[in-house]
This record gives structure tokens, C-alpha cells and sequence, in this order.
């Protein structure tokens, strides 16, 4: 068992915290307060234990110079100044005396933000490649440290994996510590009937995912631009829709190996190009200048039917082109099918996936509806997190 936050006595200490706000920023506003809102929690509970809060985030990539006014966190510190209710000092730096002179001034209570850790990306990628400097560096400032990035856990950075390893105390946040803990629910005897539902574009994407719920699960439904690829190597026509021909002979062993258990699409909704048409329905086999861009009615029928009666549902991944209203009905039907199941634990992971659960306001149908894109993948692949490895344990 990994520490938290509740093994941490809080009260006068400096606690830095990785927390996850890489929101989507358009035009200096913030169009998701989502991960914002999600990392309440740990920051209250510093706040009323009487703990400094400095937290450290990323936001988006860093690759040069241009990048830092578009990659600026202030709009963040503002938006959880107002989702607080308490003011949230701003530091404009990563490093640096006006960062520590801030640090020496704060109060209990207090809660201070400071800059993009990625700003520091331009000094030859010290956060992303976790120069053994800068993590020593951050965990100088603080007297503790609290992971609560589930986003990022799946990588090595400075302000993960270098302040945990030079600092004498670590726990995991609450987010982070809910995060892994129900993922790992739907991987470490989980109840059966167990379905997979495994969508999105490419077979190379996801193929580690595949192969390591295929062991657990008792069906998986794959659905979205990879089962083209899948409905090729079985010898069906496709036209011209997304296909990895290198992956075909991977495809092949994988379907003789466990046709007991895949569920693959039985008809589609088709267009001449990747435009937001309203789509033909078409069957299994697709006739060539057509490409598939979504599930048809059969195939809709199908996975719903599939669903009924299960007791454990993994979903990860679009069945559909979402970001196309004619073409986003496939995973909205999943969605509303996984949302029918009773007594069933059902997790879902990946950002279009997640979308879909957001657009029809179902999240409070889902037992768990994860945060971070990336690092639940990584976990459903059966591998380690390097951010939450680095924590002690109790």
C-alpha cells in the first residue's frame, strides 16, 4: 500500500503538489475546469490542516520560445482562486528568488501556483527528460511532497518522479490514490461476466490493451477505425476506410487465438470521404469508394446486446468518428447501453470516450469515469506508473 495524503501530518509544512491542470485553453479562456475542480480535494484538505499548498503543473508542450505566452498558467491560478474561494498567489516563474521569497512568505492556509513546469523544457527538456537538478531543485522548496497527477503518471519528470526521489516524505493525493485504485479494481479479480469495449483509431494504439484484457475478459467489443484493420485480416472488403496494413498478420493471430471471445462490427455507416455527411448504411462487406466512419444499426444492436448481464465493463476508446455529428451516434449507443447495466462496475477511460459520457450527463451512471488519457491506458496495459511507483509505501 502506497502513503496518501491522510498519512501525512500537514499542519506548518510546505507541501508541494503535482497536480493535473493541462486544461484546454482557448483564446485565454478556459473551456474544461474539469481537472481544476477534480484537484479540490487534496488542495482543501492542505488548506484546512493548516499546510502551505505550492503546486506545480504542466500545461500543454513547450518546444520554443513562442510557445510560453499560449502555455501561461495565470488564467488556471484565477479559475481555482474563484473554484476555492481564497485567493491563490500566482508566481510567474519556475525557479529563482521571486519563487523562493514567495515560498518564505507564505502562511498556513495559503495556496500559491507557480508557473508551467514545462517552461523549464526549454533548458535542454530538464522536466520531461527529469534532470536530476531540477527534481532536487523543487524538492528543496518544500518539506513535503504529494503527488496527485494521475494525467501524468505514466511519465518520468522532474516534477513527478524527481521530487519524489529527493524528498524525505511522499504521499499520494486523493485523486491520484482513486484513480489507480479503481482501475486496478477492473484488472485485479474483477466480477464476471467481464466485457472489454476497445475503440479509437489505430490497432498499433492500442494492441498492449488488447492483449492484456483479452486474458481477463470474456468478451471484447472492438469497435472505431481499428476493427477495419481486424475485418480485413478476416478476409471482408473495407473500401477505402482507416486500415494498418502492417498490423494485419498481428490482427490475424490475435482474432484465431481468441474468436471465442472478440465481437467485432457486423455493418457500418459509410460515406465517400471523411466529411461530416449524413452517412449510408452499409453491410459487413464495404464496397470500394466507401469508408466506414461509424457502427451501423446491426452492429449498434449487437454490442448493446453483448452488455446484458454483465457484472464488469472496461470501455476505452470511440466506436466512431465523434468529432462528426452524423457519425457519433456509435459510441453515444454504447454509452447509453453501459449506463443500463445494474449491479455492474464499469470504468471508462480515454478522452472521447469520456466526452461521450460528459455529453449525454451520464458520468453518474459510470462507477468510475478516469481523468487521465495516457496513464489509464498504461495502467489497462498491465504496466507499471513510474509517478506512482515513486511514492513510498505506508
Amino acid at each position: 500500500m502506497k502513503k496518501t495524503i491522510d498519512d501525512l501530518k500537514l499542519k506548518g509544512k510546505k507541501v508541494l503538489v503535482r497536480v493535473d491542470f493541462n486544461v484546454p485553453i482557448k483564446d485565454g479562456v478556459i473551456t474544461s475546469t474539469k481537472r481544476i475542480t477534480a484537484a479540490l480535494p487534496t488542495i482543501k484538505k492542505i488548506v484546512n490542516d493548516g499546510g502551505k499548498a505550492i503546486l506545480l503543473s504542466h500545461l500543454g508542450k513547450v518546444k520554443e520560445e513562442a510557445d510560453l505566452a499560449k502555455r501561461n498558467l495565470e488564467p488556471v491560478a484565477n479559475e481555482l482562486a474563484k473554484q476555492l474561494g481564497q485567493a491563490v498567489t500566482f508566481v510567474n516563474a519556475t525557479r529563482g528568488a521571486e519563487l523562493e521569497q514567495a515560498i518564505n512568505n507564505m502562511k498556513n492556509g495559503e495556496v500559491l501556483l507557480m508557473q508551467n513546469t514545462r517552461y523549464e523544457d526549454l533548458n535542454g527538456k530538464a522536466e520531461s527528460k527529469n534532470s536530476p537538478e531540477l527534481g532536487k531543485y523543487w524538492a528543496s522548496l518544500g518539506d513535503v511532497f504529494v503527488n496527485d497527477a494521475f494525467g501524468t503518471a505514466h511519465r518520468a519528470h522532474a516534477s513527478n518522479v524527481g521530487i519524489s526521489s529527493n524528498i524525505a516524505e511522499n504521499a499520494l493525493g486523493y485523486l491520484m490514490e482513486k484513480e489507480v485504485s479503481a482501475l486496478s479494481k477492473a484488472i485485479e479479480n474483477p466480477e464476471h461476466p467481464y466485457v472489454a469495449i476497445i475503440g479509437g483509431a489505430k490497432v498499433s494504439d492500442k494492441i498492449q490493451v488488447l492483449e492484456n484484457l483479452v486474458k481477463i475478459a470474456d468478451k471484447m467489443i472492438i469497435g472505431g477505425g481499428m476493427a477495419y484493420t481486424f475485418l480485413k485480416a478476416q478476409g471482408h472488403t473495407i473500401g477505402t476506410s482507416l486500415v494498418e496494413d502492417d498490423r494485419l498478420e498481428l490482427a490475424k493471430e490475435f482474432l484465431d487465438k481468441y474468436a471465442s471471445k472478440v465481437v467485432l462490427p457486423v455493418d457500418h455507416l459509410v460515406a465517400t470521404e471523411f466529411k461530416d455527411v449524413p452517412g449510408i448504411v452499409s453491410d459487413i462487406d464495404i464496397k470500394d469508394g466507401y469508408m466506414g466512419l461509424d457502427l451501423g444499426p446491426k452492429s449498434k444492436e449487437l454490442f448493446a446486446k453483448e452488455l446484458i448481464g454483465a457484472k464488469t465493463v472496461v470501455w476505452n476508446g470511440p466506436m466512431g468518428v465523434t468529432e462528426f455529428d452524423n457519425f457519433k451516434e456509435g459510441t453515444l449507443e454504447v454509452c447509453r447501453a453501459i449506463s443500463k447495466l445494474e449491479n455492474c462496475y464499469s470504468v471508462v477511460g480515454g478522452g472521447d470516450s469520456v466526452a461521450a459520457v460528459q455529453k449525454l450527463g451520464m458520468e453518474d451512471k459510470f462507477s468510475h469515469v478516469s481523468t487521465g488519457g495516457g496513464a489509464s491506458l498504461e495502467l489497462l496495459q498491465g504496466v507499471k506508473l513510474p509517478g506512482f511507483e515513486a511514492i513510498q509505501d505506508k
